[in-house]
């Protein structure tokens, strides 16, 4: 984990959200993110607030609407699943502009919709903001289960690596005159991937075999210094409480 690992979702940028520790933008991801799901599908102002909260943490963080926005089209398959549920929901129904919607339909598309842009838009501030290494770092202090720290370190660590074995195999198959425009040869794909996972787990064993000669202990070691301090454990919390405060006045208005 000594080494750089760019991404490209990380911005390279000096703001203070940059530089919390990452299991502080961690947790306080999650804790916003918790909100914004218990929040009441009716409660329409709720989130209008959560997107300004968001819009004031991206400002700080000197993260452009133009690169959230472009990245955030990842969710199009969801919203577009959503489109297709006020004509096909059952109950109540509403006629506009001459088809018949349903009511419960409507509050689900907008419940999909506006839950999962504000889901997919609060990860991507996370990744600009907070590098892969320290993503993983930060789980690593928030006691995240060991298993699943490891597998994502040896992901970050190989991935390249992978992706650079799968350019390769692909060119060898296109040089023998693979063409996958042809359903016929998709064969060639199948082979090529069931050969790029023997190849993967044979390297696997390689590498355990030869971090356990080292010492390995089912525990990498992390930096003991860089953790969060008491500021910014105690700043945390600041946007989920926030949050908290705007659905609660969304309620009680």
């Amino acid at each position: 984990m000594s080494g750089g690992h760019a991404h490209p979702l990380h911005l390279h940028r000096d703001s203070p959200v940059h530089r919390l520790a990452p299991e502080a933008k961690i947790l306080a991801t999650v804790l916003f993110t918790v909100v914004v799901v218990v929040t009441p599908r009716t409660e329409f102002w709720a989130f209008a607030g959560y997107a300004l909260l968001l819009a004031a943490v991206a400002a700080a963080a000197r993260v452009p609407a133009g690169w959230l926005a472009k990245r955030a089209t990842i969710e199009l398959p969801f919203v577009l699943l959503a489109v297709a549920l006020p004509f096909a929901g059952h109950g109540e129904r509403v006629t506009w502009l001459g088809m018949s919607l349903s009511v419960d339909g409507l509050y689900g598309a907008w419940n999909i919709a506006a839950k999962g842009t504000l889901g997919v838009l609060t990860s991507l501030l996370l990744a600009a903001t907070t590098t892969v290494r320290d993503l993983i770092y930060g789980l690593d202090r928030l006691r995240c289960p060991q298993v699943f720290v490891q597998i994502a370190t040896f992901m970050l660590r190989y991935l390249d690596i992978l992706a650079d074995d799968a350019r390769r195999m692909r060119v060898a198959r296109l040089s023998r005159g693979y063409d996958p425009r042809f359903l016929w040869q998709v064969k060639a794909f199948a082979v090529g991937v069931g050969a790029l996972f023997l190849r993967t787990y044979e390297r696997g064993e390689r590498v355990y075999l030869a971090m356990v000669s080292r010492g390995y202990t089912g525990r990498l070691p992390v930096p003991d210094a860089g953790g969060a301090t008491a500021v910014q454990w105690a700043a945390s919390p600041a946007l989920p409480a926030a949050a908290a405060c705007v659905a609660l006045v969304a309620v009680l208005r």
